[in-house]
């Protein structure tokens, strides 16, 4: 199956911060910290040769990333200390790719697939995602990283 027939199958639609994605499924559950939050909602997600780059973001809550074995994704964490790290999610578990990712609420992530025609993962966000709970990189952030993280260099011209 392709990525034209997966964004169909699955209802995919463009995502703000790149790539595709659809809401699979949100608790019926209200935590009840603001406005009937619910405890946690799921998404698919998915990135392709022409949507290759998930845009740098934040979000408020805890993201857990579930990779469904096709493609390499690569991960840019920096955390709100200031930490850079990179996380390849992928199905090679013996060249270090992962299944499954945590990322904390505050932490700035971004995503390319490295190969493969498209990458598909989910992501549970604990609790629920909303829109207003997630902030894009801007100027502030683009200035801070190219002089703090030389290494990003060729991932940020990109973007």
């Amino acid at each position: 199956m392709g990525a034209e027939e997966i964004i169909s199958e699955l209802g995919l639609e463009a995502h703000v911060e790149g790539g595709y994605y659809r809401r699979s499924y949100c608790s019926e559950k209200i935590l009840g910290i603001k406005d009937g939050q619910a405890l946690a909602s799921s998404i698919y997600y998915l990135l392709t040769k022409k949507q290759s780059i998930g845009h740098f973001h934040r979000n408020k809550s805890d993201i857990l990333h579930f990779h469904h074995g096709h493609g390499l994704i690569r991960y840019y964490l920096i955390t709100a200390q200031g930490e850079l790290s990179v996380v390849d999610m992928g199905s090679d578990i013996k060249q270090g790719q992962q299944f499954q990712l945590v990322v904390p609420g505050g932490t700035w992530k971004a995503s390319e697939l490295m190969d493969g025609e498209f990458g598909l993962i989910s992501e549970v966000v604990v609790p629920e995602f909303r829109f207003e709970d997630m902030a894009l990189a801007g100027s502030e952030e683009w200035g801070l990283w190219q002089e703090n993280y030389p290494e990003l260099g060729r991932f940020i011209k990109r973007m």
